[in-house]
């Protein structure tokens, strides 16, 4: 198993930025696919973005693509999300996940929270208007 804790949420203008950080422990993630995902209360846990297995490749969903972008750094074990331009509608906790068992053939299964095995007890991100 790993332990991912993220940090960097807070209070942000909108059009501003913030980073987020998954930091791993109990396993070197640098090969396994990793997620950003969001949640808002009542609402179902949306895919933002993701490392496809080995790296190979990045994910994002349509409404964070070129505002939004996932890098991370292995040495640190660690993934961060970069959020650019912040718009009020992507306040919310946000949550980062490990897929740890399996690589999948198709990217869409990257977008799926049942793809992941592990995941974060996520950061809140404010924007005000």
């Amino acid at each position: 198993q790993v332990q991912l804790m993220e940090s960097g949420g807070g209070l942000v203008q909108a059009g501003g930025s913030l980073r987020l950080s998954c930091a791993a422990s109990g396993r070197t993630l640098s090969m396994y696919a990793m997620g950003w995902f969001r949640q808002t209360p009542g609402m179902e846990r949306e895919f933002v973005a993701a490392f496809t297995w080995s790296g190979g490749s990045t994910l994002y969903s349509d409404s964070v693509k070129g505002r939004f972008t996932i890098s991370r750094d292995n040495a640190k074990n660690v993934v961060y999300l970069q959020m650019n331009s912040l718009k009020p509608e992507d306040a919310t906790v946000y949550y980062c996940a490990a897929d740890l068992s399996k690589d999948y053939s198709h990217d869409y299964y990257y977008t799926l929270t049942t793809s992941y095995d592990s995941w974060g007890q996520g950061t809140q991100v404010t924007v005000s208007s």
